[in-house]
Parts: C-alpha cells; sequence; structure tokens
C-alpha cells in the first residue's frame, strides 16, 4: 500500500511574520488616519496640506467691516437686519462705570470696603440670600438714571435706525442701551437688568422705583411677605434669561455680520456665542487687548472656534484695537455716519 504524501510542512514562522506585518501596516494606516484627522482637527497641517480660506473681507480690516456693511445696506428689509453685536462693560466706561476684570481699576479690585470673602460673592445668589447688603450698597453707585449713553451706545441704536441691527446681547446691567434710545426688541440683556424686579420668597412683582427707593435710603428692600425684593439681575448660580435661550440659536443662524465690543468673554454661556455664529460670517472685535482667541483643542472637542487673527491661517476676523467709543466712531466714519450724543432720545422702558 502506497505510503500517503507527506504534506508539505508550512513555515509557520513565515506565515507569522507576513501576518504581522500586515497587522503593523493595518495599526499604522489607523494611526495616520488619527494623526491626519486630529492634525486637521487641531489646524496644525504642515505645508501645502491644506487650502487657506479666502479672506471673507477686503480687505481684512475695519476698512473691509466697513464695506461689508455696506453691502448690506443694499438688501432690502429683514434681509438687512444681520448684524449681531455683542457688548459687555468696556461700552460704559466712558459713562464712568467701571469694568470688572481690569487690574487696579475694575469693579473687583475695588470691593474692600464691602467687606466681602471674596470679590464675585457680590455677584453670587446664595451669599446675596445670606447677606443682601453689600449688593444694594453697590447697586447705589451704579444704579441707572445715574449715568449716561457712550457713543459706543449710541452707535448700536444707529446700526437699528439703518435697519441693520439684528440683535444687541449685552452683559450689563446698566441699561445704557435703553437709555440711547435702543428699542427693547432689539435687546436681549443676557444678565438681567434693574428695571423689572421680584420677591425672592413669593416671586411677587415690585416696580423698580421701589427697589430704587429702598437702596437710595441705604436700605435692603422687603416685600410684604418678608422676602428679599431682587433686581432681575442674574447673578452666579442662577440661569439665564429665557428670552437668551430663546432668541440664542435663531440669532446666531442669521447673523452675517458679528460686532463684539468691551468684553473679555470670559463668562459663559455668553461668550460662546461668537464660536455659534455660521463659519462664513466675519467677526469684528473692537477692544483694548485681544480676547477669545482660538483653542486647538477646545475646537478639537466640539466647543466652537475662538478668533482667529493671525494672517496665515485667519479668513473672517478683524481686531481692532481701540476703547470701544474710538472704535465706533471711526467705523462710523468710514460708513460716513455721524454718531452723536445729542441724538433724540425717546427711552423706551
Amino acid at each position: 500500500m502506497a505510503e500517503k504524501p507527506e504534506e508539505p510542512t508550512k513555515d509557520k514562522t513565515k506565515d507569522e511574520h507576513k501576518d504581522k506585518n500586515a497587522e503593523d501596516e493595518t495599526d499604522e494606516d489607523q494611526g495616520n488616519l488619527l494623526e491626519r484627522l486630529l492634525r486637521e482637527k487641531l489646524n496644525i497641517l504642515g505645508e501645502n496640506e491644506t487650502e487657506k480660506r479666502m479672506p471673507l473681507l477686503e480687505p481684512m480690516s475695519l476698512e473691509g467691516v466697513a464695506n461689508f456693511i455696506k453691502k448690506l445696506q443694499e438688501k432690502q428689509g429683514a434681509e438687512r437686519k444681520k448684524i449681531f453685536v455683542m457688548t459687555g462693560a468696556g461700552i460704559s466706561t466712558a459713562a464712568g462705570i467701571p469694568d470688572f476684570r481690569t487690574p487696579g481699576t475694575g469693579l473687583y479690585d475695588n470691593l474692600q470696603k464691602y467687606d466681602l470673602p471674596h470679590p464675585t460673592a457680590v455677584f453670587e445668589i446664595n451669599y446675596f440670600k445670606e447677606n443682601p447688603k453689600p449688593f444694594c450698597m453697590l447697586a447705589k453707585e451704579l444704579y441707572p438714571g445715574n449715568f449716561k449713553p457712550t457713543m459706543s451706545h449710541y452707535f448700536i441704536r444707529l446700526l437699528a435706525e439703518k435697519g441693520l441691527l439684528l440683535r444687541n446681547y449685552t452683559q450689563n446691567i446698566d441699561t445704557l442701551e435703553r437709555c440711547a434710545g435702543v428699542h427693547p426688541d432689539f435687546l436681549v440683556e443676557a444678565h438681567g437688568n434693574f428695571h423689572d424686579a421680584h420677591c425672592m420668597n413669593c416671586d411677587k412683582e415690585h416696580p423698580h422705583e421701589f427697589v430704587r427707593d429702598a437702596v437710595f435710603k441705604d436700605e435692603v428692600p422687603y416685600c410684604g411677605c418678608g422676602g428679599i425684593v431682587k433686581p432681575d439681575i442674574v447673578f452666579f448660580g442662577e440661569s439665564l434669561p429665557d428670552r437668551f435661550v430663546n432668541l440664542a440659536s435663531k440669532d446666531c443662524a442669521e447673523c452675517e455680520l458679528l460686532v463684539v465690543m468691551g468684553t473679555s468673554l470670559a463668562v459663559q454661556p455668553f461668550a460662546g456665542l461668537a464660536s455659534r455664529v455660521g463659519s462664513d460670517c466675519p467677526r469684528l472685535l473692537i477692544n483694548r487687548e485681544k480676547v477669545g482667541e482660538t483653542n486647538p483643542l477646545m475646537a478639537m472637542l466640539g466647543f466652537g472656534a475662538g478668533f482667529d487673527f493671525s494672517q496665515e491661517s485667519g479668513y473672517r476676523d478683524v481686531f481692532y484695537g481701540s476703547d470701544c467709543d474710538d472704535g465706533c466712531l471711526k467705523l462710523a466714519g468710514l460708513l460716513g455716519w455721524e454718531v452723536s450724543s445729542g441724538m433724540l432720545v425717546v427711552v423706551v422702558m
């Protein structure tokens, strides 16, 4: 009986080596893909790996922003109302109201007389419930009626009168936008205002005069039920107004030009609005210093894209370093507009 031919012996070492090579190649391909995706997300692509986006403004300067606004003016009706303005304490410093964070002159550096556990406690809701006196003392200094609007406020009003203003989202509680004649329909007072007030116990509404009278007598305003009456200002630890929540997404989607003025962009969720407008929306920052610049890691994690003022990769962001009033007056001049504190003001509360 013929013997069964012996099957050839497989070179297991060779096969294992081939499998290992294939596995290594797969890992390498996956590694390269992951690296490329990360590099793209982090915006650190090498030279010639991606094309720079074409600038949205011509030129990439305040002059370019003025040219863009002139094009918006050529549109009709609701199509023109596409300028979204974000403002912070910096637009009110010319009125004599200190901002919050400037070292030495900022509000948080000058609260020693209130004997606070830490500066921000004056705006923390839990501290206010325990000790409302420091806030009421500060409110007397900051109360609306003590200050007049600035050129920046009147510039915002002018945008509305020209049919260009979509909305002004403000962090300020001084109501100077209203005092300048900006209609409340154009305003989102993200951190509330002094105009309305409610009892923290029974939620009864009280006129702002009730709070003002108590504050100017160096008293804490109390409701008939015994609860503290608090102006409708958003303290740390409170939710933002419904109006902010209801309008933010819609306004960011419709925005064709974002103008940010006088803010450190340090407080969320307000600061995040700058990253929520479309990627084809030009953005102008008028500020003493650059803020809110892009953080590649945060962008990769889906927290939006900050400003990119670089000549290498920037394509839509313009920084104009100045006081807000100077920047607004310069922009108005480029547009051929006149901004004046003598503008007839009809205050609509």
